[in-house]
């Protein structure tokens, strides 16, 4: 009897350790699979913050592209402005001249006619010289109304 006693005990404790040892390995499993899936989970969670990185990244760039694509039309349109006025001063410049020519031989012409030093071949070649310059004035006019509507 004690043999058989012996011998249920030793198979007693054989399954319990048995059973015990397997509860351990599925823990162990359960713990492996568990880690497997934080794992994958904090992969997919890296994976979404890289690409929200990376669309961002794409947008400042879109952004850096677009202000210095700006930058160059405020450029272009500052240097167009730049040589718009230029070309105003030089015109007005020559207006000025030539409206100082028109009186200086207009005024010279009344005082040489008085004089009675003009023949009048003289008198028409001069005639001719003022209405050629009062002709540039006349269209420098017309360039300088144009170039002011363009500013």
């Amino acid at each position: 009897m004690k043999i058989r006693l012996l011998t249920f005990c030793v198979i007693f404790i054989g399954m319990t350790t048995l059973t015990f040892a397997q509860e351990e390995e599925g823990e162990v499993q359960n713990d492996s699979i568990s880690q497997v899936e934080q794992a994958e989970r904090e992969a997919k969670e890296i994976r979404k913050q890289i690409e929200a990185a990376e669309r961002e990244a794409k947008e400042a760039e879109k952004a850096a592209k677009a202000a210095k694509k700006e930058q160059k039309r405020a450029d272009k349109a500052a240097k167009r402005i730049e040589k718009l006025n230029d070309k105003i001063s030089a015109i007005r410049k020559t207006l000025d001249r030539d409206e100082k020519k028109v009186s200086k031989i207009s005024n010279k012409m009344e005082v040489d006619k008085i004089k009675g030093k003009l023949s009048p071949n003289d008198i028409t070649k001069i005639e001719k010289k003022l209405s050629k310059l009062k002709s540039s004035i006349a269209k420098n006019q017309e360039k300088l109304l144009k170039i002011e509507r363009k500013l």
